[in-house]
């Protein structure tokens, strides 16, 4: 088997974290957005510059591939070092003929700080096989080889991730193009990592507050102010065609950046993913906080106990990963794991969970619920069965997960209006 693999299912995996029936295709898309302020380059007492922002996106498909074709590896990854190259092997094939299923619902991944389109790619993938599109962002000052200034990424990802659903929306209304037809996008889906789920707090309706505009590390100018609550742009910046939100390890509530005034403005239903011991987002502080603070939305905080930062986001660490980088002081390898939980583990469980909410929130599958529908802490689940595996009345399992395999995690759920 080739190494570096993204699309690994455990033996172990909970059952919606297996592949769909979809055969999957990849392909490239490069765009710019026009006329956008240069917040990286602003200085204070000098006007804003304009620039075309660049924009990459890899973007994942149900498609028509004949049997025997071999998937076509992921080539030239850079890696967290921002000089080290990889390649990657999953299940896609480049550039394949799109099967006919379109308009099939949309899924943006917007990844970290820094991080690149591949960071997610686990999911991209895997939702692909099962009826979406999917759609990875290379955020520009903020990819492992332009890592630029903080405020930039601040500004920009929250308008990266509108920018990539209209953009997604425009290839699908385009005539001939390889995804004419492919998209809805008033079926879409937002999911972030670290920064990326920063951006997705803020899309979903979490207005800043007023005392962000001026944190140490916002851009001159007040370019952060668009993103405070209340601001013109900020009633005007959460897009109805978003119908789920998935914020893993979101950063930023530690710091400040909201507080509950501007978090009730989250209306649409949102997925919180943490790991109880995460020194980069914060947890209790941080990640929970975000959750309980949420209150006009219906909500989940999926848990990972002991579990850092890169909980379930990051692909496992490739191979050239595993060694120190004099350039950054540490081994890549730090950027994709975590010390406690194995990465393949956390990557199927997300598959597992995002396949459930996506699936109940953005494709209106009322199968999925049950899903979510148990009991808060896995450890406090009872397996009880007959003998031909149908559950007794007293069986509280994880639904989906095999006996004993649910432990270390907790499903948190609240209701509009409950903290």
């Amino acid at each position: 088997m080739a190494k570096n693999r993204i699309d690994l299912i455990r033996p172990d995996a909970p059952e919606l974290a297996m592949r769909g029936s979809h055969p999957i295709g990849v392909t490239t898309h490069r765009a710019v957005n026009s006329g956008q302020p240069d917040t990286a380059r602003a200085v204070a007492g000098r006007a804003v510059p304009l620039y075309d922002r660049p924009f990459t996106l890899e973007v994942w498909y149900p498609a028509e591939v004949a049997a025997g074709t071999p998937p076509t590896p992921y080539e030239n990854v850079l890696l967290r070092d921002g000089e080290t190259r990889t390649t990657l092997h999953g299940q896609a094939v480049r550039d394949a003929a799109p099967a006919p299923v379109g308009p099939c619902p949309l899924v943006i991944l917007s990844h970290g700080y820094p991080g690149n389109r591949f960071l997610m790619s686990h999911l991209g993938e895997n939702l692909a096989s099962k009826g979406y599109v999917v759609a990875s962002i290379d955020h520009a000052d903020s990819t492992y080889d332009d890592q630029g200034a903080f405020a930039s990424t601040l500004v920009n990802r929250p308008l990266d991730q509108a920018f990539a659903l209209d953009e997604m929306e425009r290839l699908s209304r385009t005539p001939g193009g390889r995804l004419s037809g492919m998209v809805d996008a008033s079926r879409a889906a937002l999911v972030g990592y670290s920064m990326g789920g920063y951006g997705v707090v803020v899309s979903a309706g979490g207005g800043l507050a007023p005392a962000a505009a001026t944190f140490e590390w916002a851009p001159p100018h007040g370019l952060l102010s668009r993103h405070v609550a209340g601001s013109p742009e900020q009633i005007r910046l959460p897009d109805p065609r978003f119908r789920a939100f998935v914020a893993i390890a979101p950063w930023g509530m530690e710091k400040g950046l909201w507080d509950a005034a501007g978090l009730a403005g989250i209306k649409g239903p949102i997925l919180f993913v943490a790991g109880d011991a995460d020194d980069i987002s914060g947890y209790a502080g941080g990640v929970k906080k975000l959750f309980d603070l949420s209150t006009g939305a219906d909500r989940l905080l999926l848990t990972f106990e002991n579990a850092n930062h890169n909980a379930a986001a990051p692909i496992p660490a490739p191979a050239e990963a595993w060694f120190m980088s004099d350039k950054i002081g540490f081994p890549p390898f730090e950027h994709y794991a975590d010390p406690v939980w194995d990465t393949v583990r956390m990557n199927n469980v997300a598959q597992h969970f995002l396949t459930a909410f996506l699936g109940l929130h953005v494709k209106g599958d009322r199968q999925m619920a049950p899903y979510l529908e148990i009991c808060e802490r896995a450890a406090e689940g009872i397996w009880s069965t007959n003998d031909d595996g149908t559950p007794r009345p007293d069986h509280t399992y994880w639904k989906g997960f095999r006996n004993r395999t649910a432990i270390g995690l907790r499903l948190s759920r609240a209701a509009p209006g409950k903290a």
